[in-house]
Formats: structure tokens, C-alpha cells, sequence
């Protein structure tokens, strides 16, 4: 009996539809923000909303001008520029003024973003980007830190801003004379409105898990890599334990690793680059945090690792299956010849 041939017609793609699409992974990422938004508003009052409001409504204007302007399609629907106007003010101080997330979005959207030619397209994470750029020009604004609404138990509080954990880790003060576990936790302190609730940050990422929109991978190498080294080396006047938890709950941690370093766009798209990724994102953390000049380091890891994200892919990308490194090394041979013939 003679077997039938059985061919498959692949030109046409995709094979299988799915309802997943650019804006439906923006919404989720948007709902996984909101427990860290609500801890903002619960903390520093209405003027998060204000903050809000003009960031994402001035995101989304930048991204309809520009294209407008440049006569390309419309992408404000995919509602990327919504979530690089929330992440950027959960980057900043509750006083900020209204105009900075203006600045900010300006220059994550058209600057970093669109300018190098759309989602997708940009090598660095745009509110991130944004964040850096306000940090060196208004640095003191940037580090006004207001008074949270909800403090620890007794504190006392002198003037309109406060030392957050950090500041006092880089000035050898011992946090947990300040803030306890339980403060830093639930986002009982100063700092930036999204980075102050390890809680919020962690319901969020638990949700962008099971919803799919991220690996575990780079989120936990980062937190990964952080706990490990601070409680490898510890500092003076901590246990190492107590060095390690301060770390992990004070500063933009984990709204940086799990919001983030997983930026589709700026981050590896290998499995094994994704876990080098993260492991570099928090080696560059410990590191700055511990000789930098400024307390924080997530932001500038983040932007540096950003940069050899395309580096990483070609360093951990797998051959194509059936082709040996001998078949890719006579392939580049055959074709450094040929370019050397065709300029004879």
C-alpha cells in the first residue's frame, strides 16, 4: 500500500489567531499598576492624580503629534504612551510640579521613543529614560521627598521632606532605626510615589505572571542577584540579614525588576539572555548603591544593561536547528569572500 504525501501550506502567517495584541498587554500592565498607584494616592494625597493626569494626557499628545506631524499611523490606541506616562511619574516625588512630568514625557516619547522609530524600536526603556533625564537636570527637585500621609508609629517629622531608607543606608544611619520591615513593606515611607510598596509592586507582578506577560526570569535574577550580593557582603552596622532586607525593600527595586527591565523592546528575548540580563541589572545596582555618588543605582542599571541587551541576544542565541558552528563559520568565510570579490 503506497503511503499518501501529506504537504502543509506555511505561506501564509500567522497560522494560529489569538486575541493577545499590543493593547491588551498595555491594559494588563496597566491594571497591574493600579495596587502601586492606590498606595501613591494613599500616601501622598490627590496630587498623585494631578500628577497622573497630566503625564499620561501629555504622553499620549506628544505620541499623536509626532506622528501626526510625520505623517505616520496612529498608535495611541496600543496605549504604550499611557503606560510610559504612568511609569514615569511613579518615578517621581509626590511634590514634583506639574510641569515635570511634561518635560519628562516629552523626552521619553518623542526623544527615545518615537525618534528612533516606534514601540519596538527603542534600545532603552523610555520612562526610564525620561526619569534619568529630569534626575541630572533638576536633581533637587527630583530628591524632595514629601512627608507620607500614613508614617510609622511616633515618628517625629521636622520640615516638608524626609530622608528615605536609602539616603540614610548611604549616609551609615541604620534604617530600621527609622522604618521597619513591616513600613517598607506595605509602603509605609518616603520615596517615589510607585516604589514605595514592595506589597503593591509584588500583586502587580504576580498578576503580569499569570496573565503571561512576563518571565520569571529577569525579575528574579535582578532580586535574585541583589539579596546575594548585599548579604554576601554586607555592611557595617547591619547583620548581614538586615543589610540584605533593606536593599531589597527600600528604592525602585522592584518596580524597576519586574515593570521595568522587562521592557519588551530594550531587554533580551533569549531565555538564557534574559537570566544574564537580570544578573547584570543587579550586579550594577549593588555596585552603584555602594560606591555611586547617589543612593539609588536601579535606574542607571537598568539604562546601562538596556544598552547590551543586543549583545546579550547574539552571545546566548542558539544555532538554527540542523546548522553547526562549522556550517555558520564556512558561511561567513563564503560571504567576507565574496564582498572582498565584488569590491575587486
Amino acid at each position: 500500500m503506497k503511503a499518501r504525501e501529506i504537504t502543509f501550506d506555511a505561506s501564509y502567517q500567522p497560522q494560529v489567531r489569538t486575541k493577545t495584541g499590543t493593547s491588551n498587554i498595555m491594559l494588563d500592565v496597566i491594571i497591574a499598576l493600579v495596587p502601586a498607584m492606590a498606595v501613591g494616592v494613599w500616601q501622598f494625597g490627590a496630587r498623585v492624580l494631578a500628577l497622573l493626569a497630566v503625564s499620561v494626557a501629555s504622553a499620549v499628545f506628544f505620541e499623536w503629534a509626532y506622528r501626526k506631524l510625520m505623517k505616520k499611523p496612529d498608535s495611541i490606541g496600543d496605549l504604550s504612551a499611557c503606560i510610559t506616562g504612568i511609569l514615569l511619574v511613579l518615578c517621581l516625588p509626590a511634590s514634583a510640579p506639574l510641569w515635570m512630568p511634561v518635560v519628562g514625557t516629552f523626552f521619553a516619547i518623542v526623544v527615545v521613543k518615537q525618534l528612533y522609530g516606534g514601540l519596538g524600536k527603542n534600545f532603552v526603556n523610555p520612562a526610564l529614560a525620561g526619569r534619568a533625564f529630569l534626575f541630572f537636570s533638576w536633581t533637587k527637585l527630583m530628591t524632595d521627598w514629601a512627608i507620607p500621609n500614613a508614617l510609622p508609629a511616633g515618628m517625629a517629622v521636622d520640615g516638608v521632606s524626609m530622608a528615605t531608607p536609602l539616603s540614610l543606608m548611604k549616609a551609615g544611619e541604620v534604617v530600621s532605626a527609622s522604618y521597619g520591615y513591616a513600613d517598607m513593606f506595605i509602603g509605609r515611607m518616603p520615596g517615589s510615589i510607585g516604589e514605595i510598596s514592595a506589597l503593591a509592586l509584588l500583586i502587580g507582578g504576580i498578576y503580569l505572571l499569570a496573565k503571561k506577560v512576563i518571565s520569571w526570569r529577569i525579575p528574579v535574577a535582578y532580586i535574585g542577584t541583589v539579596a546575594v550580593l548585599t548579604v554576601v557582603f554586607g555592611k557595617a552596622g547591619y547583620s548581614n540579614v538586615d543589610w540584605m532586607m533593606c536593599n531589597l525593600l527600600s528604592g525602585g527595586l522592584f518596580l524597576g525588576a519586574i515593570f521595568m527591565a522587562t521592557d519588551y523592546s530594550s531587554s533580551p528575548v533569549t531565555l538564557n539572555g534574559q537570566l544574564l540580563y537580570g544578573f547584570g541589572c543587579g550586579a550594577l545596582t549593588v555596585l552603584i548603591r555602594y560606591f555611586g555618588g547617589f543612593p539609588e543605582g536601579v535606574t542607571f542599571a537598568i539604562l546601562i544593561m538596556n544598552l547590551c541587551a543586543w549583545a546579550i541576544d547574539k552571545a546566548t542565541r542558539k544555532p538554527q536547528f540542523g546548522v553547526t558552528k562549522a556550517d555558520v563559520k564556512a558561511a561567513k568565510k563564503a560571504a567576507k569572500a565574496a564582498k572582498k570579490e565584488a569590491k575587486a
